[in-house]
């Protein structure tokens, strides 16, 4: 029952969105640092879609990819970012300024100043410039920066509101600045804010613990135990394994979901998104889906558990995929790893992938 209601809830089974705009938005936010393996979460979750679809919602602003929540990029809607820039910019901030003394990196008040003066300079006018762009126009202004450095001070600049993501050049991601990007919001009160990102993440994560929440919100668990308690009354609670899960009103608790197989990107949110991932796999597996450094492998869905990984064959000019199995006694059925293969593929040749 409880991979049937995530699958839902996921949008893994029974997808209801067409565009990546509406599929974001329930998400709440996608975890997005392998651009275009996110791409690929978003599309997975759709009717149908391809990269071009995705590509699209990036270029016209509806859906953004920065830093947001915890400390590493996410795709999440454009409506969304103010108040969640409120809820987690500074908690972001802290930690990249731990990374950057760990590194010997320091950004001085006036050397952020000039710096964000020369974004405006850079920037404006709706420009959309790569990392490498804005270095450059830094360099030419007189300002030296490296590669680290201008991460950590572009990080900085996306949770103070400055700048976010912008129509991408030559399938490389670029900056652009947040006022000219995305128009005016009503802002949100912090209580009014908390209790939307505890609705986002559970209608969409269903079920879930509150650790799980904690985890993918960043926030402080007193805070998140805030942050449930203010939609409790949207909130169902269920014993899975001694553990108590939330489950949020929307959830069907009748359907059952069959003949699910796909083919999960590095970093998906079906894993990543919760502190305990034992409810989905085997724990003697866990090394094989991602390792103690925090990196996340390509892994295959079937019936709601992970039982393998895949990977594209850059062997062939073709796009092709290699699987393999965590227990190769496990008999995959071969129609629906067909489909799902197809579905992968259909989607980065650019036509439009049906996946039902």
């Amino acid at each position: 029952m409880l991979t049937d209601i995530r699958l839902l809830s996921h949008q893994l089974a029974k997808p209801r969105f067409r565009s990546p705009k509406e599929l974001v938005a329930w998400m709440g936010a996608v975890q997005a640092q392998e651009y275009t393996m996110a791409k690929w979460a978003v599309g997975t979750r759709l009717k149908s879609s391809s990269l071009r679809v995705v590509d699209d919602a990036l270029a016209k602003g509806e859906i953004l990819r920065t830093h947001i929540l915890r400390p590493t990029w996410h795709f999440i809607a454009a409506e969304d970012i103010r108040w969640m820039l409120q809820l987690s910019g500074g908690r972001i901030r802290t930690a990249f300024d731990s990374y950057a003394r760990s590194r010997k990196m320091e950004i001085t008040e006036s050397f952020y100043t000039k710096g964000c003066r020369l974004l405006e300079q850079l920037l404006g006018g709706n420009k959309s410039l790569t990392k490498q762009e804005l270095m450059d126009g830094f360099g030419r202004a007189g300002v030296e920066t490296d590669n680290h450095l201008i991460h950590y001070f572009l990080v900085r600049a996306e949770t103070d509101g400055l700048v976010c993501s912008g129509v991408d050049k030559n399938k490389k991601p670029t900056y652009a600045l947040l006022e000219e990007r995305v128009p005016p919001m009503k802002e949100l009160s912090r209580e009014e804010a908390l209790a939307r990102l505890a609705t986002l993440y559970f209608q969409s994560h269903s079920p879930a613990t509150l650790s799980d929440f904690v985890w993918w919100s960043g926030l402080a668990a007193t805070e998140a135990r805030h942050a449930v308690a203010l939609i409790e009354t949207d909130l169902l609670t269920e014993k899975f394994d001694s553990e108590t899960f939330y489950l949020h009103v929307t959830c069907d608790l009748k359907v059952r979901c069959r003949k699910v197989l796909h083919l999960l990107p590095s970093y998906d949110e079906y894993l990543i998104s919760y502190k305990d991932r034992t409810t989905v796999m085997l724990h003697e597996h866990h090394h094989k889906a991602f390792n103690t450094f925090g990196i996340f492998y390509p892994v295959i869905l079937y019936e709601g558990r992970i039982v393998g990984n895949w990977k594209k064959d850059s062997k062939k000019k073709a796009l092709t995929v290699e699987t393999s199995l965590f227990d190769e006694s496990l008999d995959l059925p071969e129609d629906l790893l067909k489909k799902a293969v197809d579905y992968y593929c259909s989607f980065h040749a650019q036509k439009s992938g049906f996946h039902t």
